[in-house]
């Protein structure tokens, strides 16, 4: 007994507090220190039965006094069938303050955890539960993702046994509803604490939460009540879809558990980058060379683009960066009618490797254009 610690310090009070004050200070240290909150936690048991210890003389008139005058000594070790450690956690029948009345753990510590403490609501495995979604990437050439196309892909998933549909039971028979817990999957264990009458559930380990026993299990899932399979998924990529966006196919993902609903397949989709083309959103960029003389005296030249080579006027006098529109050509809007525009950027190539005979007719162009071809122009200024 010299080992212990005084009975008003476990309790976190001073010798002469009140009755009310014992019963709320029990209350308080009793739910922080409880094993159901610190499954395998010595030191949370040991703690809870010295609350339970102190609370148990602090709570008897009789007991305080003699405790108040001898110590630990003027406990009579008789008392001890009444006192924590008689039978587990359950012993406590004697705490007049709550007598008669149920607690259920789901509820007193419902607050603190989000509920379903002791309920076990949230792990219920015969609970109807959505299955798993797939996630795969699906990669597309520059035109599949701007005029859309269909696609068939392979996809492993879990799916319910055609045998058993999902029973998991050997043709002909059916499971049995477990008569321990009756098909709740739970059972409640109902304890008389100092709290008063204290219920946990916990999952029900004859049919291990399932409420169903199966004596034949399906030989082709062995009970599970699904396989996994390979399936061919017919996808159809809508036109407009960009590199990252992801398609969903409700329902096509792994099966529900429990009559729950399959989950959904996602796809993303990978563009390959394209030869010539370059995406802004809806519009379509590409770069398109042309030859000095075109640039100086004009031309009509052929552009590539996602319908094919169209023709264009390049004016004379086009400056190399200069950027024209092809509207109606660029990608179709998602869901919606229309195509964004194409922009091409005009690129001068100036020749290389020239013959005497080149230069010099390129000096006389100068010398009949005032020697202005070969002058450098001052910059141009900014417009704000």
């Amino acid at each position: 007994m010299a080992d212990k610690k005084d009975y008003y310090e476990v309790l976190g009070l001073q010798r002469g507090a009140t009755d009310d004050d014992i019963k709320k200070a029990y209350r308080k240290l009793a739910k922080e220190n409880h094993p159901d909150l610190h499954p395998g936690d010595k030191g949370a048991e040991a703690r809870f039965k010295e609350i339970n210890e102190a609370y148990e003389v602090l709570s008897n008139p009789d007991k305080r006094s003699k405790y108040d005058q001898f110590g630990f000594a003027g406990v009579d070790p008789s008392y001890g069938a009444g006192q924590p450690g008689a039978g587990g956690f359950g012993g406590f029948n004697g705490f007049s303050g709550f007598s008669g009345e149920d607690f259920d753990l789901g509820d007193i510590f419902g607050s603190f955890f989000g509920g379903g403490f002791g309920g076990g609501q949230g792990a219920q495995k015969n609970a109807a539960r959505r299955g798993e979604g797939i996630r795969i990437s699906l990669s597309l050439s520059f035109e599949e993702a701007a005029f859309g196309c269909k696609k068939d892909i392979n996809v492993s998933r879990i799916e319910e046994c055609e045998d058993c549909r999902g029973s998991g039971c050997e043709k002909g028979t059916t499971p049995e509803v477990c008569p321990n817990c009756h098909g709740s999957g739970q059972v409640r264990v109902q304890r008389n604490t100092m709290l008063g009458v204290m219920q946990t559930a916990s999952e029900c380990p004859r049919c291990g939460g399932t409420g169903k026993i199966i004596h034949q299990p399906c030989k082709t899932c062995r009970g599970a009540g699904t396989v996994r399979r390979q399936r061919s998924v017919n996808v159809t990529v809508p036109a407009g879809l960009d590199d990252g966006q992801t398609i969903s196919l409700r329902g096509q993902g792994h099966a529900g558990a429990n009559g729950g609903p399959a989950g959904d397949l996602l796809i993303t989709i990978s563009v390959r980058p394209h030869e010539f083309f370059t995406r802004e959103g809806t519009s379509v960029m590409c770069e398109m060379p042309i030859t000095v003389t075109q640039a100086i005296l004009g031309s009509e030249i052929e552009v590539p683009t996602l319908d094919g080579a169209v023709k264009y006027t390049v004016p004379a006098g086009t400056q190399s960066g200069t950027v024209f529109r092809l509207r109606g050509k660029g990608i179709p809007f998602l869901h919606g009618s229309g195509r964004g525009d194409q922009y091409v950027t005009v690129s001068v190539e100036i020749p290389k490797n020239l013959s005497a005979s080149q230069r010099e007719l390129v000096r006389q162009l100068d010398e009949s254009m005032g020697g202005n071809a070969g002058k450098a122009r001052r910059p141009r200024k900014k417009i704000l």
